[in-house]
Order: structure tokens, then C-alpha cells, then sequence
């Protein structure tokens, strides 16, 4: 195996970063079909094969069908056959969905959306759903064959998704054993959804973060009418096959999750459980970028030789597979303290808080390195980089999507603050990085997070974001070690 060669593929990176896997042959399987009929079929769907939306039918009946391209639905369909829901709870743990996940991003990112909104509707009607809710609907999600339902996450509304106790205007009204919600979601992904967990505000709640429950809307009311109606899909620049829009609530039936004065922390589990598989995609797209990067500097002849072989390219080489594999074990870090923490429910003990700081430096972290790569994959193409005819100009776009996507850096910053200063997480992740970790690193980024916490609030924000990128990369860079 030559010096780059092995981050070519996906699977090794898998079985390097998320421990023993018991399903290997199930996943060599699936990275066969990407990589033999998938990837054709993805490009296909990038370039011509955006969904739209049809209002009426010919009677002029208001369905609001989401079409799709029909090679969309082979790819889609083919995660969950493969169980990327299902084996969650089969084997009553999370990483089955990262790694199968971790091969779809690796081929299309976007794709990975659909399936990580319906695990996170999944897991929250599994915890906090009814009897009765749970026999009705769980099963549907679960399902492998065509007939799968698929889940939603909608809580974004016009005035932006970061503060959501004071943006989200969609409230809820109680009738009759279950609730009528009535607002607009302005980025609601995975459109046409079968369910969605959606965040509202009870009538007479606080219109702040504390007033805020979760519930469960599905797409048809139980007469069969629609239960939520679609403005308009949106026009983006990448993730082009998911269709993300914006949804009209109007008395639309639904059902109140788990405890009302605790839906906050609610849809904060279902935003954790997206901020890891968007720290699992981003290192799959950085991989991504890298392997194309690879493969045609070894091709790419200049000055008599590979442009590989010359010495500054072929040290920025070293330094992004170096910087790879430290974002791929702080990404699978967070992935197995989620695999840890996930049944946990209000109130969390001290490890679900270490899990939450390191979601956020793991978003944060992995995020950037993704854009950064993409950028620099380009450059190694040079001109060829930016033609829509060759892949590396796509992954550039897919990034952009994944630096937003449940949270920008300032939004991973101000949580991760947040937690440190409430719940003193920082003090458990450096208990988990003490053996491996330089001491006199360790002592001064210690040091430095101590004397933080004691500025004054506004202060606090202000200086953050410098410690916050030290912090995470000194994470990254220890549990490399480990």
C-alpha cells in the first residue's frame, strides 16, 4: 500500500474509528454498490434530479406532493434495506446508523439527511412517545423494505434557528387528547416526511426557550386530510436531491413528547443526535475531497513528474490526512459517548453533559476542516476545480450545507461555553485526555478555560472563539493519541 493509498475507501477509516464491526460484510457490501452503481446514480440525481413540488391535483384538490426523481429513491431506499434505522434498535445502540451512515456521506453527503432526521424522530417517539403513539407509528419507521416512513426535524422558523426560545412562534392548543399547532417552519428538511418532531410553544408557556415542548406531527390527520401544507421547496446549492421547504401549520393534529416543562431539553437530544452525524459526514466529505485530490495528483504531470511528488503538494497532503484522522477521532468520539449516553432522559448525569461539549467541539471542528478541505481539493485540481463537470466542485458546495446544518460555529461556540460554565464539562473531558495528553498542554489550556470562566459574561463571548478552535483542536489531537 502506497504512502496515501489507504484513504481511499471509507471502510477502513469505519472500522479504524467506531470499534469492532460486526456487520463488515454488510458494509463492504454497501460501499460495493456505491462505488459499481451508486455514485453515477448521485450525480445524476445533483445535476437533473431536484425534487418539485406538485400543489393540486386535477381536481384541483390541495395534496402537496413532493416528486421526486426516481433514481432518488433507489439510493434512498437502499439505506434503509440496508437498516440504517432499524439496526439502531435492534442492537440498542447508535453507531450501526454513524457507520452505515459514514459510507453514505463519503458518496453523498446530503443523503445522509433524511436518514439522520428519521433516526431522530425515531429515537424521540421511542423515549417519549405513548403506548399507543409507539404502536401506531414506531413500527413504520423501523420498517426495511419500500413501505419505510420517513422522519422529519422541524424547528427553524423565519427569525432563525439559534435562538429558538424567542424565534419559534408555532403554538400548540390542546383539544380533545391531542393538540392543534398553528406557525411556519421556514427550513423544514426532508419534506413530504411521513412524521416530524416539531418544536411549539404550549398556549399560556413562557415564549422563551423554557416554554418550548416537542411533538409529533404526522403528514395526514386521522380523517386522511393533510395535516400541514407546503409553501414552496427551496432552491439551494447543494443537497440538491433532499427537498428542504417551508411548512404551514394550521391546526395540524398532533401529540405532545415526553413532559412538557421539559420539551427543551428534548429537541436539544434530537439537534445532538444531527450534530454528530454532521460531524460523521463532514470527515466522510473530507475524505472524499482528499481521495479525489489523490487520485489525480498521482495522474497530473507537471515539470516531469506527479504533482504529488513535489515536495510542498506532497507535504499538504500529509497535513490534511494528518488533520483527517485527528477530526475523524474527535467525530467518533462524540459518537461513542453518544452510543453511551442516548437512553439517557432528564436529568442528565455528569457523562450525558462530557457527551454534549464534545458534540459541539466535534460540529464545530469537523465542520470547518471539511470546508477547508474541499477548498484546498479544488486548488490541487487547480482550474479543473471549478467546472461542474468533474466532482471536487460538488463537494465544495456540500460543505458550505455542513457548516450551517444544526448550528453554525458561533452557535457550537456559545453552547459549548455554555456547558462548561454550567455543567463544568471541561473538567470531565480532561479527565478522559489526562493519560494520553501532553501535561504542559494540558496544564495551560486547563489554565486558560479556568481564568475564561471567571471574565465577565459579555467578556466570555467576546474572547471565546479563539479558546474554542485551541480547545478542539488540542481534543482532536489527544484522542489521536489514544
Amino acid at each position: 500500500m502506497t504512502e496515501f493509498e489507504q484513504f481511499t475507501s471509507p471502510l477502513t477509516f469505519i472500522g479504524d474509528g467506531l470499534g469492532d464491526i460486526p456487520d463488515a460484510t454488510t458494509l463492504a457490501a454497501y460501499e460495493h454498490w456505491w462505488v459499481t452503481q451508486g455514485r453515477s446514480v448521485s450525480e445524476a440525481v445533483d445535476r437533473a434530479g431536484t425534487p418539485w413540488l406538485r400543489m393540486f391535483d386535477r381536481a384541483g384538490t390541495r395534496i402537496d406532493e413532493v416528486c421526486y426523481s426516481p433514481d432518488y429513491w433507489i439510493m434512498l431506499r437502499k439505506g434503509y434495506r440496508e437498516g440504517i434505522i432499524s439496526r439502531v434498535f435492534e442492537q440498542n445502540s447508535v453507531l450501526p446508523f454513524y457507520r452505515i451512515g459514514y459510507i453514505t456521506a463519503f458518496h453523498d453527503p446530503g443523503l445522509y439527511c433524511p436518514y439522520t432526521v428519521s433516526l431522530a424522530t425515531a429515537v424521540s417517539l421511542e423515549k417519549y412517545g405513548s403506548d399507543v403513539l409507539k404502536k401506531r407509528f414506531l413500527p413504520q419507521l423501523l420498517r426495511t423494505d419500500d413501505k419505510v416512513w420517513q422522519g422529519a426535524t422541524w424547528m427553524t422558523e423565519i427569525r432563525g434557528g439559534s435562538d429558538l426560545g424567542a424565534n419559534v412562534e408555532t403554538v400548540a392548543r390542546e383539544q380533545d387528547g391531542h393538540w392543534l399547532l398553528g406557525g411556519d417552519k421556514y427550513f423544514a428538511s426532508n419534506l413530504g416526511a411521513d412524521l416530524a418532531v416539531v418544536a411549539a410553544h404550549p398556549e399560556g408557556a413562557s415564549r422563551d426557550v423554557r416554554g418550548l415542548a416537542l411533538f409529533l406531527l404526522p403528514r395526514l390527520k386521522q380523517n386522511g386530510e393533510l395535516n400541514y401544507t407546503v409553501r414552496r421547496i427551496k432552491d439551494k446549492i447543494a443537497t440538491r436531491s433532499v427537498p428542504t421547504g417551508e411548512v404551514e401549520l394550521r391546526d395540524s393534529e398532533a401529540w405532545l413528547l415526553g413532559n412538557r416543562e421539559q420539551g427543551v431539553y428534548l429537541i436539544l437530544e434530537v439537534l445532538n443526535i444531527s450534530r454528530v452525524a454532521n460531524s460523521i459526514a463532514s470527515v466522510a466529505l473530507a475524505q472524499r475531497a482528499i481521495a479525489e485530490a489523490t487520485q489525480f495528483a498521482r495522474q497530473r504531470q507537471a515539470f516531469g513528474k506527479a504533482i504529488i511528488e513535489h515536495p510542498l503538494l506532497k507535504q499538504q497532503f500529509r497535513e490534511r490526512h494528518h488533520g483527517l484522522r485527528a477530526a475523524m477521532a474527535l467525530a467518533c468520539k462524540a459518537a461513542q459517548m453518544l452510543d453511551e449516553v442516548w437512553r439517557q432522559t432528564p436529568p442528565y448525569n455528569e457523562q450525558y453533559h462530557l457527551f454534549r461539549l464534545l458534540a459541539h467541539l466535534a460540529k464545530y471542528w469537523t465542520a470547518e476542516f471539511a470546508a477547508q478541505t474541499c477548498k484546498w481539493a479544488m486548488e490541487v485540481h487547480g482550474g479543473l476545480g471549478v467546472l461542474a463537470e468533474y466532482p471536487v466542485e460538488r463537494w465544495f458546495r456540500e460543505a458550505m450545507i455542513l457548516s450551517i446544518w444544526e448550528g453554525t460555529a458561533h452557535r457550537q461556540i456559545l453552547d459549548g461555553l455554555e456547558v462548561m460554565q454550567r455543567k463544568a464539562a471541561h473538567k470531565s473531558l480532561f479527565e478522559v485526555l489526562r493519560p494520553s495528553a501532553d501535561r504542559h498542554a494540558l496544564a495551560d489550556i486547563e489554565a486558560r478555560i479556568e481564568r475564561h470562566l471567571e471574565l465577565a459574561e459579555d467578556e466570555q463571548e467576546t474572547r471565546a472563539e479563539e479558546l474554542f478552535h485551541d480547545l478542539a483542536r488540542f481534543t482532536a489531537e489527544t484522542l489521536l493519541k489514544i
